[in-house]
């Protein structure tokens, strides 16, 4: 037993190795082969799982082995010292006033956070103790620190260097390491994400307002400050710095859900504030639906597979808790017994139509002939192999996606065994994009709350999408003639996001999904050849941003959507544009 142990652990490791080997040596291609070998990367991998089996993903950055994270915190602080800016010329530098906040907190906590103060490269102008009166001297930025939480040596410079390079900021936030009972775990934050951010409070000690922003609530606690100062500008004026520039204590659960539930009192009356059941120091936020509720047009493509359909809609149609749907069965050459029967029998329900569409499989097409035929104000794109799990999926849905300024809307999705199938899509693995954390048990909450909160996201499958029908036409449904089958979805939303639009992912609509189950996978020579252009089109059409997801940290590594750590910035220039 032990020598078959051992044989095991070794082929574990071997695998690990080849694996990694793998995935950096088609990151060391020139453009024009990468170009070409993208063409076989994954009808390969699929081939080699079959023979050797699956390779361990590398740990995520929360279940880390305390030497690796040691080894990488080394690499981390020196790369920050090698962004230390020049000296700036006389009357250039920011000016920062620390405010350190009033109420309890553990003896020698506000020690601390004075003394990480005094030894800031770039010093405070003044530093306001709790209780302190009179005007304080005039500085263009403001901290506020609860006692206990420290400051990064560089912190106060490096916010300065990115005050003088985003003049245009009104907020400047960074990464953090936040203590726990196992140790501290870096926080590597998103882009700013005004849902997470409301839920959760990206903000943290490493942050800095302008002055004249922070002085409209001058009695706030940095809590409910963080939330006001970011619904008071545009996201454009709000910039993050992925440098880990503090290190803080677990955050108060309280007063989290107390400071959004006092925004939201005014913001929106309507919506429930309550924990959030997978990361209860955060919040979920319920959004109220509009009265009446907005008519749901669900579009299904099936050819044959009845019991997958069957299945399916079943729980569309009965087990759904939602007032106003129609579903579109979208018939693409269907030809068996069963699925003709299937199909006559829901044709007896009022709320469904079929819609013949013969011709070869072309998923967009499909789709974009189903939404020109929708009376719905919102579309609901699913898979025929999706099957519902609890009657609240569609309503949460729907609540999102008919939210001032949401482009598409994607759901939990969890394979037949429970476990996670879409958590969201991060662009740039692979060379286009992937799901985030694949096979993550359910109750899993992901590093930091990403599992477990509404989040913004750059992209969300096809599978199960909600988006509003106008703006599904306005930015021209989808493409149809160069993405067939693949990446569709991503470039949808995409597009979306161009026109100013969010893409969100929600914890809170959970389905099963049997992934392309009534398409199986990609390996004859003709889908690798469709394959390989639907990878060019999305190499060409989107080019570098494609490699830079905003809602994905540079500090996790592209080699899979593990949120495992990378040894060095994958792709993101600090203080660019």
């Amino acid at each position: 037993m032990r020598l078959d142990s051992a044989l095991a652990g070794l082929r574990r490791g071997l695998l690990g190795l080849a694996s990694q080997g793998w995935r950096r040596g088609w990151a060391l291609l020139p453009a024009p082969a990468a170009r070409l070998a993208a063409a076989i990367r994954v009808p390969l991998a699929l081939l080699a799982r079959r023979a050797l089996g699956t390779p361990p993903r590398p740990p995520r950055l929360d279940r880390t082995p305390p030497e690796a994270l040691q080894r990488w915190r080394r690499r981390h602080e020196a790369w920050l010292q090698g962004r230390l800016p020049p000296a700036p010329r006389p009357g250039t530098t920011p000016r920062f006033l620390v405010r350190i906040a009033d109420g309890e907190a553990a003896p020698g906590a506000l020690a601390a956070s004075l003394a990480s103060l005094a030894a800031q490269r770039h010093p405070p102008t003044a530093i306001r103790l709790p209780g302190e009166t009179g005007k304080p001297p005039e500085a263009e930025w403001l901290l506020v620190l609860r006692p206990g939480e420290v400051l990064h040596p560089l912190a106060l410079a490096l916010l300065a260097e990115a005050a003088r390079a985003w003049p245009a900021a009104q907020i400047l936030y960074a990464d953090e390491e936040q203590a726990g009972e196992g140790g501290a775990i870096p926080w590597l934050k998103p882009d700013f994400d005004a849902d997470w951010h409301l839920a959760a409070n990206l903000f943290g000690p490493a942050t800095a307002w302008r002055t004249a922003l922070a002085a409209r609530w001058p009695d706030a606690p940095p809590e409910e400050l963080a939330r006001r100062a970011a619904r008071a500008v545009p996201a454009a004026a709000i910039r993050h710095l992925p440098m880990l520039l503090a290190t803080a204590p677990p955050r108060q659960a309280g007063r989290e859900q107390e400071a959004a539930a006092a925004v939201l009192a005014e913001a929106a009356p309507d919506a429930r504030v309550s924990a959030a059941p997978l990361w209860p120091a955060a919040c979920r936020i319920a959004w109220p639906l509009p009265d009446p509720a907005p008519l749901v047009s669900v579009l299904v493509p099936t050819r044959d597979r009845a019991a997958l359909l069957e299945a399916c809609l079943e729980g569309v149609l009965h087990r759904t808790d939602y007032p106003a749907l129609e579903v579109i069965v979208i018939d693409n050459d269907s030809r068996e017994a069963a699925t003709a029967a299937l199909l006559a029998r829901l044709r007896q329900d009022a709320r469904v139509r079929v819609l013949p569409a013969p011709g070869p499989f072309n998923y967009a097409a499909l789709n974009n002939q189903a939404a020109a035929a929708a009376r719905g104000e919102v579309l609901l794109l699913l898979n025929n192999d999706i099957e519902v799990i609890g009657p609240g999926w569609l309503a949460e849905l729907v609540a999102q996606a008919v939210r001032p300024g949401v482009g598409a809307v994607g759901a939990k999705l969890l394979y037949a065994d429970g476990s996670l199938q879409h958590g969201g899509v991060v662009t740039g693995i692979g060379g286009v994009a992937d799901h985030y954390l694949p096979k993550t048990p359910r109750e899993d909450p992901g590093p930091f709350g990403s599992l477990g909160l509404v989040r913004e996201v750059t992209a969300v499958t096809g599978a199960c999408l909600a988006v509003r029908r106008e703006a599904f036409l306005a930015v021209g449904g989808f493409d149809a003639a160069r993405l067939a089958v693949a990446f569709n979805d991503v470039d949808l939303c995409l597009k979306l996001r161009a026109r100013g639009l969010r893409n969100l992912w929600t914890p809170f609509a959970e389905l099963y999904h049997l992934e392309s189950a009534s398409r199986g996978a990609d390996l004859s020579r003709e889908k690798m050849r469709r394959f390989a252009g639907e990878i060019a089109t999305m190499q060409d059409r989107w080019g570098a941003a494609l490699m830079a997801d905003p809602f994905y940290s540079p500090w996790l590594s592209l080699e899979g959507a593990y949120a495992a750590l990378a040894p060095r910035p994958q792709w993101r220039d600090e203080f660019a544009g």
